[in-house]
């Protein structure tokens, strides 16, 4: 954990976290979530996948506060440019969170990277906080949900395009595909395959629907889904099927392919119970009106703000 000189409100205390601390954290992220968007998009398996990463050394990137023996705050250098952090709804107010702002600053600074930032909610007390902070806003996201009852229209497939689970032998293709398309608007760097296997098919819970993938004529991965349903509010609530990946290979573009693999998606979701469906998309990637058009609504906006280093 980074040293940090400037001290945290009388009475709590700050350690790394610890793999046991998983629940804790999900508890004060669903919180905060709850709190200032209404929903709860983050599952404790978010969590536990982003930490299994082999290449995330989850002590050397990480603080929880704690009051006694409960994580009341935490945050994360999750990427080289990129955090998470948290502060339950009832410690605002005392400071904790400008604290994680510098602490991970500090953090990054520490490992060469030149800028640093999180999403928030828009106009939620994490966004005013960074901005007050002099972070500036680098892109802007939504959470779509195709509302109970909506179905999006069903697109044929292309002569010679073929839609199917993934298997075992898809899943390096799989990455590739992905990797590549998100790469084409993302500024970072590859991300290793034992990485993304870790947040897809090592995700615990992961049943073979959750990756769905359509070939092209030559038998190759042209498009990939990754989804699974959750409950946004709640354990015992309605189901919601959540879209964490949509790639379609960029030789295989505007044959509908990304449509018909939602149309897909969403389905075996409602087989299983879900209700509604949700992905994101932001303001780099040009997809929101792509979305807009099969039905989906914008459920919350969330800004990217960042501070430079230098």
């Amino acid at each position: 954990m980074a040293a940090f000189s400037s001290p945290l409100p009388d009475g709590l205390t700050a350690r790394p976290l610890e793999p046991a601390d998983a629940r804790a954290v999900f508890e004060v992220m669903a919180a905060q979530e709850l709190h200032d968007v209404g929903s709860v998009e983050i599952e404790e398996e978010d969590i536990l996948g982003d930490w299994r990463r082999p290449s995330y050394d989850l002590g050397a990137s990480s603080v929880a506060v704690l009051d006694g023996g409960t994580i009341v705050a935490f945050a994360e250098l999750v990427a080289e440019e990129r955090y998470d952090a948290a502060v339950l709804p009832s410690y605002r107010g005392r400071g904790i969170g400008t604290w994680l702002a510098h602490w991970v600053q500090q953090l990054a600074r520490s490992r060469g990277a030149g800028i640093v930032g999180m999403p928030a909610p828009e106009g939620a007390p994490g966004d005013r906080l960074m901005q007050s902070l002099g972070y500036e806003v680098r892109w802007t996201s939504w959470v779509l949900r195709l509302p109970e009852g909506a179905t999006i229209a069903e697109r044929a497939l292309p002569d010679g395009y073929a839609l199917r689970e993934a298997t075992p032998a898809d899943h390096e293709q799989v990455w590739t595909v992905t990797e590549d398309a998100f790469l084409e608007w993302s500024d970072r760097e590859r991300q290793p395959l034992g990485d993304f296997a870790a947040q897809v098919w090592e995700r615990g819970g992961f049943e073979p629907w959750h990756l769905q993938v359509i070939t092209g004529p030559d038998g190759r991965i042209a498009g990939v889904a990754n989804v699974w349903n959750a409950s946004p509010l709640g354990d015992g609530q309605p189901l919601d099927t959540y879209v964490s990946r949509l790639a379609v290979a960029a030789d295989h573009r505007h044959r509908g392919l990304a449509q018909a693999l939602l149309v897909a998606a969403f389905a075996a979701g409602r087989e299983r119970g879900a209700v509604t469906s949700t992905l994101s998309t932001d303001s780099r990637t040009g997809a929101l009106s792509l979305y807009e058009r099969v039905g989906m609504q914008v459920d919350s906006v969330w800004v990217h703000r960042a501070i430079r280093l230098d």
